[in-house]
């Protein structure tokens, strides 16, 4: 059974920004496309954990801030070196204004 949960209101994220939300334990990063749609991942880069929040998003790619690891944030593909390790997805939908990610 899904497990939908809030992550934040629609205008609480930038077109083509990303933000940190964290829950049960767990750090997740919200994407806002330039197409307007929501995406997200885990939070943390899968090299050196460093929150993919602070990094830099363009052209569908989030930059880890810590080495620059890049990632496609709508596949969770890694894009080179030194990231190796895709990223988790998570599906996503908008209801209300509010950007809700399936974690269960």
């Amino acid at each position: 059974m899904a497990d939908w949960v809030e992550a934040c209101a629609v205008d609480d994220v930038d077109e083509e920004d990303v933000i940190r939300f964290d829950h049960g334990g767990r750090s997740f990063a919200i994407y806002r496309s330039p197409e307007d749609a929501f995406f997200a991942t885990d939070g943390f880069c899968t090299h050196e954990k460093a929150h993919l929040a602070d990094g830099l998003v363009m052209d569908d790619i989030i930059e880890c801030p810590k080495h620059n690891g890049r990632f496609n944030y709508k596949t969770g593909q890694a894009k080179g070196a030194p990231v190796c390790v895709n990223l988790k997805t998570y599906p996503v939908k908008v209801e209300a204004g509010k950007v809700m990610i399936e974690i269960g």
